[in-house]
């Protein structure tokens, strides 16, 4: 048999962290003490007020069958209370609220559901791959918007020529950013809606990090507080970083009932849902966003930040202090690209960092550091590469 991959895989770019992952692992089997920067999932355990909603809710047989496929009511309810008392945004948890089995999932379904081929995505750069793998994968063109830091790692929609607008069907939007740490105020979201009306597209909003911010001043807004956006957008809001709550894969997309729509049916074609148990603690954590627990979270990744910017800036390196999220995004030394700086930190310090190259072209030059280590190693890793000679 002569087998050959999907033409969809075949245009897939070459995953350009294979060599790291490669060199971390035979590090690790050589017995090397890695510190691990490179990875965006929590280390710490779910809540316990979270674990004992998911025993209670698994023992019940009527969550043993399948899945409601649009989510559990509860949930949804829940999603919606949530937006309400963070954002003061109202919606109808029946049309405008779609549970997700992880925002992942969601992504990748709702560019099925809304781009066709032959139409443009706006995709950011550098961004999350998924953006440009799930319009690769709907046989759409993508078009890189550079997040450049003289404009705060948000894109400028200005500098998009008006013959792309017109094919474009979808804006991918990110903030708070991965992998910049960059937050989005009113002001862009204001302008982000209006272009999107002017040009006849639709607004995919990930928020996945809206929850991970470090003062009370500086919380993150949604685009669905915007007038006008609930005609044009949707924002995906995830459990899992917020919650520590990665492996259990639950998320939720609210906005424009349209929209909502068209994924239901992609993903009713595609998956079953969530197992309902899992969603039941899901409402159990969006009820308590505010918890003491949830708090103290976002105060030990302050530690961790201050520990990692303060301690690299005073070795001479061009760290972004971020806002929000659990990364931090860092210039590599003059002179040197982030596949070697990321190598050179692997190789004599044992630290690994993620290279901006691989979230885009526009992201050359910088590395990305994730905070889920504790504090001792953040200060280890300081220690480690203030020692290196670049």
């Amino acid at each position: 048999m002569s087998f050959k991959k999907a033409q969809r895989l075949q245009q897939l770019p070459p995953y350009l962290f294979a060599e790291i992952t490669r060199k971390k692992q035979e590090a690790i089997a050589a017995g090397r003490d890695v510190i691990n920067l490179g990875v965006g999932d929590p280390d710490q355990p779910t809540p316990r007020f979270i674990l004992d909603a998911l025993a209670k809710a698994a023992d019940d047989p009527a969550n043993h069958r399948y899945p409601f496929d649009e989510g559990v009511p509860a949930f949804r309810n829940a999603a919606g209370e949530f937006l309400t008392k963070r954002y003061g945004v109202s919606l109808d948890p029946t049309s405008q609220i779609l549970t997700l089995i992880g925002s992942k999932e969601g992504l990748a379904h709702v560019a099925l559901a809304t781009i066709n081929p032959g139409e443009v995505a706006l995709v950011p750069s550098p961004g999350y791959p998924v953006y440009r793998s799930a319009t690769t994968f709907a046989g759409a063109s993508v078009y890189y918007m550079d997040l450049t830091e003289a404009n705060g790692f948000l894109p400028d929609l200005d500098a998009i020529p008006p013959e792309v607008a017109a094919k474009a069907s979808v804006m991918w939007l990110n903030y708070p950013n991965n992998p910049t740490a960059a937050t989005a105020g009113r002001d862009f979201y204001e302008k982000a809606v209006a272009f999107a009306k002017a040009n006849d597209l639709i607004i995919i909003q990930d928020n996945a990090y809206g929850e991970l911010y470090y003062d009370a001043t500086d919380r993150p807004i949604s685009i669905l507080e915007i007038d006008g956006a609930i005609d044009v957008a949707i924002e995906l809001h995830s459990l899992s970083k917020t919650f520590n709550m990665t492996g259990w894969r639950l998320a939720f997309a609210a906005g424009n009932a349209e929209i909502i729509a068209a994924l239901a049916q992609m993903k009713a074609n595609c998956d079953s849902g969530q197992f309902n148990a899992i969603q039941w603690a899901g409402v159990e954590a969006l009820k308590n966003y505010d918890a003491d627990e949830i708090t103290a979270l976002r105060q030990m990744y302050r530690q961790r930040r201050d520990a990692l910017v303060g301690g690299l800036r005073e070795a001479g390196w061009n760290v972004n202090e971020p806002k929000a999220t659990f990364y931090t995004w860092m210039h590599c030394p003059d002179g040197v690209d982030s596949m070697t700086a990321a190598g050179r930190l692997l190789d004599e310090a044992d630290v690994v960092l993620i290279p901006g190259i691989g979230f885009g072209e526009a992201s050359e030059g910088f590395l990305r550091a994730a905070l889920t280590v504790d504090i001792e190693r953040i200060e280890e890793t300081v220690e480690r590469i203030a020692k290196m000679q670049w």
